[in-house]
């Protein structure tokens, strides 16, 4: 491992601001792997041993698989604002509270549920719920975790496997994040202070 840090043409100011949030002996950050014969620069590699990297531009699915092969612990974070039609939708409560545990999240713009009984017995149009329902009314909703909509979506980040953190600008960054669902994974957002996502690596 050793430090190579360098300035890249055509790197975008949105990558640099990244890399100067951090110390410059943990930037660009060079790691040899012999068995293949290549090299592999880390964006930022922190002191516990988390590889930072941050994407401006599409990425293929061969790239994405090869860097999380490499790198045993690592983050991914997304200029998001580069998105078309990526928006943060609605306030929603705690997914993994016990008293959801019988409910499904839609799979639509709107904060509606469905109970997990009119799916297992196959019931062909689930009535659904709002949180104003007697059954769900009592459930309150959080600060941090939203509803989104993305309608031309980078499916390859959907196949990623490290975690995935989206950059909106602003004092705030998302985790994507995954509920599972018998009618499908229900993805949502998880609001993160930006600066205390720097503190923590």
């Amino acid at each position: 491992m050793f430090n190579a840090e360098v300035q890249y043409i055509g790197e975008s100011p949105w990558h640099r601001d990244w890399k100067k949030a951090f110390a410059k002996e943990f930037r660009e950050v060079s790691f040899a792997d012999p068995a293949m014969g290549q090299l592999h620069r880390a964006d930022v590699h922190t002191a516990c041993g988390t590889t930072l990297e941050f994407q401006n531009s599409p990425i293929c699915i061969d790239e994405l698989t090869s860097r999380e092969t490499f790198y045993p612990k690592m983050i991914w974070i997304l200029n998001g604002k580069k998105f078309k039609g990526f928006r943060i939708l609605k306030s929603l409560p705690d997914v993994e509270d016990p008293r959801l545990s019988n409910y499904e999240f839609c799979h639509t713009d709107h904060l509606k549920m469905i109970r997990k009984s009119d799916i297992i017995n196959g019931l062909r149009n689930p009535k659904a719920l709002t949180f104003h329902h007697p059954e769900l009314r009592s459930i309150p909703l959080t600060s941090q975790y939203y509803s989104f909509c993305w309608k031309h979506p980078h499916s390859v980040w959907y196949q990623a496997k490290a975690p995935i953190i989206f950059d909106l600008g602003g004092h705030f960054l998302y985790q994507l994040k995954h509920r599972s669902q018998l009618s499908g994974d229900f993805s949502y957002l998880h609001m993160i202070p930006r600066k205390a996502f720097i503190s923590q690596y």
